[in-house]
């Protein structure tokens, strides 16, 4: 099962086992360890992971945080974790104060259901305020799976994550800014469009009438650009049918007299198709059966027959065309006796491939 994987069925064993999770060390246990497996590393090696880790704040000792884990013996990534239903908003304070006195990069804090990673991108050993990542485990996306990866044992890197993670920090906000002007366009916001089409002053009157202008011109351009990618979508998914349709057609092989393909003509097919892989476009090989013989072909044409097969008799052959278009027949004992045939299989190629 793939990362990608993992992290899909535990968001659904999340939405599924949540109404049944009363504690908070219960939302550990259930949601939070599993996650912490899912990133490849052993919550059951305390060289690794250390539950319950000791950072002594100032004059506080023996404050401990849920979990630390360990890279080259040192603490990396820091684990505060709170009931399922907790808003964690109120919790990231306790977070930064960890955080700051520690020499771990990296800071998590997680219901179980919101994930928010920290980082100190803007003043070096403290905190952010904001999270560079954060999502819904029950509603994840590709793109934030792919960003969770790399926290990944096997594919961690500090270096490699806080080098995009000033970038996915700043495009998370300006995507966010961007859906709040959208849904509720601000003044300044407005006014920024109404100046270059609007002739006059920019009065209250006018900014109100304009204020529903543009949501309005904003949600049109929206609905026009997904009508016109569904059209885009839909305009290749029709050219693929009809192209399948095509294919479909040119498989049919002479109905009228009821050719049957037998499933080893197809692994003399596949077997054909594996020695001329590293020579030919494997697209460009086909068959066309017939009655007494079974033929392989370039480019779907005729006049460049690679080999015929005759394997429906007592006796089984493999053969070539001469110049003159006749056959040269060679006895075969089995399948597997094709391979022999390589070398002159790709002179044949080339010889076709020659005449263009």
């Amino acid at each position: 099962m793939d990362f990608k994987d993992q992290i899909k069925i535990l968001g659904e064993r999340v939405l599924r086992l949540k109404d049944q999770t009363q504690t908070e060390e219960a939302t550990k246990n259930a949601f939070i360890m599993p996650f912490i497996q899912a990133l490849g590393y052993d919550v059951f090696n305390p060289t690794e992971v250390v539950p319950e880790f000791i950072s002594d704040i100032g004059l506080k000792k023996g404050e401990k945080i849920d979990y630390a884990i360990f890279m080259d013996k040192k603490p990396t990534i820091l684990i505060e974790c709170k009931h399922w239903a907790a808003n964690l908003s109120i919790h990231d304070g306790q977070l930064l104060r960890y955080f700051h006195v520690s020499k771990a990069k990296f800071g998590l804090l997680t219901n179980g259901i919101i994930y928010r990673f920290y980082s100190d991108l803007v003043d070096a050993n403290k905190m952010d305020e904001k999270p560079f990542l954060e999502f819904n485990i029950s509603e994840i996306k590709d793109n934030q799976i792919e960003e969770l990866k790399k926290f990944h044992k096997s594919y961690f890197d500090v270096d490699s994550i806080v080098n995009t993670a000033s970038e996915l920090k700043y495009t998370n906000e300006l995507k966010q800014l961007l859906g709040q002007e959208l849904n509720n366009p601000s003044a300044e916001f407005v006014k920024l469009f109404a100046k270059q089409v609007y002739p006059s002053v920019i009065t209250a009157k006018v900014l109100e009438l304009f204020t529903n202008l543009t949501k309005k011109s904003v949600q049109q351009y929206i609905s026009d650009l997904i009508t016109e990618r569904l059209k885009t979508a839909l305009t290749k998914e029709d050219e693929v049918a009809k192209e399948e349709a095509k294919q479909a057609v040119a498989l049919v092989k002479e109905p009228e007299a009821k050719v049957e393909t037998t499933e080893e003509e197809i692994e003399a097919f596949m077997i054909v198709k594996s020695i001329l892989r590293q020579k030919v476009d494997l697209k460009r090989i086909s068959y066309r059966d017939a009655q007494t013989y079974f033929a392989i072909v370039l480019d779907d044409n005729n006049r460049k027959t690679l080999c015929r097969l005759y394997l429906n008799g007592n006796k089984k052959y493999f053969v070539t065309l001469d110049e003159n278009k006749k056959e040269v027949k060679a006895e075969i004992k089995s399948l597997d006796d094709i391979f022999s045939f390589s070398e002159q299989l790709f002179k044949i190629v080339v010889g076709y491939d020659k005449g263009k």
